[in-house]
C-alpha cells in the first residue's frame, strides 16, 4: 500500500485518520509540531515527522514518497488576534500545498468545514453551492474560507485537491468541544439560546474520516463535499445527549435569542477597543454555532463518493458513554 502524510496527526480528526489509514495498510508520516505531539503520532503507529506549518521544508520531507496528503491542521477558535488565524489557516495551508506538490504527491485532501458559509443567518438544507464567507468578522471563518478557496484552485494535473466539510465534529478522543462544554455546565456558565430547540447536522469523526478516504479514493479533483452524520437533530437533545454520556446532566437555563445577540456584538466590540483581559464572554462565532439551524445537504457525497455514515448517532454515544 501507499504511504500518506497527515498534518495535525496528533488532534482529534487526524488521530482517528491515521488509525484508519494504518488499519488500511498504508504506512503514515504525520507532522508534529512538539515533542507531545511526536509522542501521540508514534503511539498511535506513525512516523513522526518535527515541524510545523510555517515550516514548508519539514512538510517536504514529511511528504516525499507519499502518493496521499491530509491537511488536517488548523487555527480554531472562536476569538483571537487574526494575524494568528492567518498564519495558521491560510499561510499554513499554502504552505502544505507547496511542500506537498513539490513533493510529488498526487493527492492532497483539505479538513474543511461548514464554518466557511456562516453569517448571521440561519443556514438551511445547504449544499456546496453555498458562497464562502471569506470577508467574515468571524476570523476562523475568513481564514478558513481563504484557505479553501486555496485549496480548490491549486487543483491541477499531477496534484489533485478535494475538499470535505464535517460540521459540528464529535465522538470519542474529542479534546476541544465537549470537554469546553462540560466545564461551562461545571461553572454555571452554560445556558441555551433561545431554548436550543433549532436543528442542526453533526459529524461523528469516524463519519469524518470515512469522507476522507472516499475523497482521497474518488472524489473529483477541485471539488467540495459535505460529509454529516445524515438526518438533522435537535441542537439541545443532541447537546443533552452528548453531556449525559459523561455523567453531567444539562441545564434548563435560556436566555432570548435577541439578547445573546446584542451581548455578542458588544462583547467583541469592548475586547477589540478596550485593553481587556481574557476573551468576551460570548463571540458571534459562538453564537451563530449555537443558535441558529444548520442543516446540511449531503446528497453529492452519497452519488459522487458512495458515502453513507458508518457510525449512528446511538452507536457513537454508546461509545462516548463506554469510554
Amino acid at each position: 500500500m501507499s504511504t500518506a502524510f497527515v498534518t495535525g496527526g496528533s488532534g482529534f480528526i487526524g488521530g482517528r485518520l491515521i488509525s484508519r489509514l494504518l488499519a488500511g495498510g498504508h504506512e503514515v508520516r504525520a507532522l508534529a509540531r512538539s515533542a507531545q505531539a511526536e509522542e501521540r503520532v508514534r503511539a498511535l503507529g506513525a512516523e513522526p515527522v518535527r515541524g510545523d506549518l510555517s515550516d514548508p521544508g519539514a512538510m517536504r520531507t514529511g511528504a516525499r514518497g507519499c502518493e496521499l496528503a491530509f491537511h488536517a491542521a488548523a487555527t480554531l477558535g472562536d476569538s483571537g488576534r487574526r494575524e494568528d488565524f492567518v498564519e495558521g489557516n491560510v499561510r499554513g495551508t499554502a504552505n502544505a500545498l507547496a511542500a506537498c506538490a513539490e513533493a510529488g504527491v498526487l493527492r492532497f485532501v483539505h479538513v474543511g468545514t461548514e464554518a466557511v458559509l456562516l453569517n448571521s443567518r440561519p443556514l438551511i438544507q445547504v449544499d456546496e453551492t453555498a458562497p464562502l464567507q471569506s470577508a467574515s468578522p468571524a476570523h476562523y471563518v475568513a481564514t478558513k474560507a481563504l484557505a479553501e478557496r486555496s485549496v480548490v484552485a491549486a487543483s491541477r494535473d499531477g496534484f489533485e485537491t478535494v475538499v470535505v466539510r464535517p460540521r459540528f465534529v464529535w465522538g470519542r478522543g474529542d479534546t476541544t468541544l465537549l470537554p469546553l462544554m462540560t466545564e461551562m455546565v461545571s461553572a454555571g456558565r452554560f445556558a441555551w439560546i433561545g431554548g436550543g430547540r433549532h436543528l442542526s447536522s453533526t459529524t461523528h469523526v469516524a463519519n469524518v474520516v470515512e469522507g476522507l478516504m472516499l475523497a482521497a479514493q474518488r472524489g473529483e479533483p477541485g471539488e467540495v463535499y459535505f460529509v454529516t452524520d445524515g438526518e438533522p437533530v435537535v441542537f439541545r437533545d443532541f447537546v443533552t445527549q452528548l453531556l449525559a454520556t459523561q455523567g453531567v446532566s444539562a441545564p434548563t437555563r435560556s436566555i432570548p435569542e435577541p439578547l445573546a445577540r446584542a451581548l455578542a456584538n458588544a462583547g467583541e466590540t469592548a475586547w477589540r477597543l478596550l485593553p481587556l483581559p481574557g476573551r468576551p464572554p460570548l463571540t458571534r462565532l459562538a453564537f451563530w454555532l449555537s443558535s441558529q439551524e444548520c442543516t446540511i445537504r449531503i446528497d453529492k457525497a452519497r452519488e459522487q463518493l458512495g458515502y453513507a455514515p458508518p457510525v449512528s448517532i446511538p452507536e457513537g454515544m454508546a461509545e462516548l458513554a463506554a469510554a
